[in-house]
């Protein structure tokens, strides 16, 4: 178990529903290193995830993005692949940084425009 200070420990209901890094509770620490998210971890961020899931998926169909409609249902599929392979992620890092990159992606879709393809 970690102290809440290190692995940013707390109970999400009681800090607010403010940053959901701060939702993680105490999770059993790795031979690495690594935090490794508890069902109630999952549990937490589920919602968030679904949100952003679905707020990514309507953005794709916004008529100011420059796509063809075979362009649009290509997207689609990239973003349900990318949301699949990061279901299986049970590292709380990991977790955060791939909710950090969709909530990036997302303000990206919500102007109008395509995410870069790669962050430099």
């Amino acid at each position: 178990m970690c102290a809440a200070s290190r692995c940013g420990g707390g109970d999400y209901r009681r800090s607010g529903g403010g940053d959901y890094r701060r939702s993680v509770g105490a999770s059993k620490m790795g031979a690495k290193g690594v935090i490794w998210a508890t069902a109630e971890d999952l549990a937490n961020n589920r919602g968030k995830v679904l949100s952003l899931y679905r707020q990514i998926l309507r953005s794709l169909n916004s008529p100011e993005l420059p796509l063809s409609f075979a362009a649009r249902l290509t997207k689609k599929a990239e973003v349900r692949g990318m949301f699949w392979v990061g279901s299986d992620e049970r590292s709380l890092h990991n977790i955060a940084d791939l909710i950090d990159a969709a909530e990036y992606s997302l303000s990206f879709l919500k102007k109008g425009q395509l995410p870069p393809r790669y962050i430099t």
